[in-house]
């Protein structure tokens, strides 16, 4: 069955420990950070301190999603703060099989994050490597936008090419992501879907969670 991680990019920052205790008791597998540097993405979010205090209120998986240039550097604080994965972006970094191995060796789930027009097969040599592959249905660095129907295709890809070589990869989707799109997404095999609006904009959060999950 697929699982659900709510964003917090989406929920309301001055009631964050009331929305994340909402969206556990309504049924979230996991709770999706996105942190972003203002020069990788234009944007500017969040650091461990907040991460370590989410940790603190929530049973839920803390999924890390660095959207940072040189993520690599911030890699022991992110950990130290209680992610249970990381995931950086192929596009930021330069030395991509060193930072997964980093991630691995401190003892959280490795992902890798394809931005819309970077093609799979960048992932050749790594897959194996992986725990996830977080496929982008937006540009990121901002929440609320609209969905891009061709990463459907690319999530059957992936897919194909992920069974093909008998590995144990997760895919997540990413962006845009909706109670309209969840079963297109779901049969062209996406394991986890990230939802921000699609959740924390609605004003049943189990409800919301069940029509993502169908």
């Amino acid at each position: 069955m697929v699982q659900i991680a709510p964003s917090i990019l989406a929920a309301d920052f001055a009631r964050l420990a009331e929305e994340v205790a909402r969206v556990e008791a309504a049924g979230a597998d996991l709770l999706h950070v996105d942190v972003m540097d203002g020069h990788f993405v234009p944007n500017l979010t969040i650091g461990p301190p907040v991460v370590k205090a989410l940790a603190a209120v929530t049973r839920l998986p803390l999924d890390v999603h660095l959207m940072l240039e040189e993520p690599e550097r911030l890699l022991p604080a992110f950990v130290e703060a209680g992610s249970a994965g990381l995931t950086v972006h192929v596009e930021a970094c330069r030395h991509l099989h060193r930072t997964v191995q980093a991630i691995k060796a401190a003892g959280v789930r490795a992902g890798v994050a394809l931005n819309p027009a970077t093609p799979i097969w960048l992932l050749q040599e790594i897959l194996p490597e992986l725990d996830l592959v977080l496929v982008m249905s937006v540009n990121p660095g901002f929440g609320g936008q609209r969905f891009i129907p061709s990463t459907l295709a690319k999530i059957r890809a992936l897919k194909q090419e992920i069974a093909a070589r008998g590995l144990s990869v997760a895919i997540a989707v990413d962006g845009g992501v909706n109670a309209t799109n969840a079963p297109q997404l779901r049969e062209a095999g996406a394991d986890i879907l990230v939802a921000g609006t699609a959740v924390f904009a609605q004003p049943d959060y189990a409800q919301a969670i069940r029509a993502l999950r169908g």
